[in-house]
């Protein structure tokens, strides 16, 4: 496994990688909704927060924490579900870090096309959902900075945001450019250096 991972090539199995891609998937997607509650967090605290606690209660920390997976348990069960129908009479090798959809789309002799506009239109609403999400959380609270009188006290509260709007940067441009675009623009080489930057760079980071 270490040997594969760093010279970026793994053995598929039906049932290994399907599995591997499930995890993945859940844990994509649920990434994008806690960033967006995380959003919604620091949207209360700087434009209410004298009600920060009240709002943001631990019960509705718990249902934001419970509804982000439970988007990813949904994401995970329609697309892998129609992964498993996949058959591979090509090469069992993917030349990739992980299971990920596109490489494995790419060996499959099965007809993608039903899976790829799945795979957008899910990619597509869970950015867009959560994106505007966190759009909407900042912008309401950029509006309070922007009326605080003192530039410290500017400073102060808008560095609380910053590291989260780094990780959002981070985290969405790389998979927005990985999953919602043609698969007849996937680079094996290029994408494979995106997926570490999302998988493994920017979970350090958060």
């Amino acid at each position: 496994m270490l040997m594969g991972f760093f010279s970026g090539c793994q053995t598929i199995s039906s049932s290994g990688c399907g599995v591997q891609t499930s995890c993945f998937v859940f844990f994509a997607v649920t990434e994008f909704f806690l960033l967006a509650s995380m959003a919604y967090d620091r949207h209360v605290a700087i434009c209410s927060p004298l009600l920060y606690h009240i709002i943001m209660s631990p019960r509705l920390c718990l249902q934001l924490v419970a509804a982000s997976y439970a988007v990813g348990l949904m994401n995970m069960v329609l697309l892998t579900s129609t992964i498993f129908y996949l058959t591979f009479c090509k090469s069992h090798v993917i030349t990739h870090y992980f299971c990920d959809i596109p490489p494995l789309l790419k060996l499959s002799c099965s007809d993608t096309q039903i899976l790829q506009l799945l795979l957008f239109a899910c990619g597509g609403f869970n950015v867009s959902v959560s994106l505007t999400i966190v759009l909407v959380s900042y912008a309401y609270a950029f509006l309070v900075i922007i009326r605080i009188p003192s530039a410290k006290g500017k400073h102060k509260t808008f560095s609380t945001c910053a590291p989260h709007l780094t990780s959002v940067s981070l985290y969405y441009g790389p998979t927005a450019f990985i999953y919602l675009r043609p698969s007849s623009e996937y680079l094996l080489g290029r994408d494979r250096l995106v997926s570490v930057s999302y998988t493994v760079v920017i979970p350090m980071l958060t």
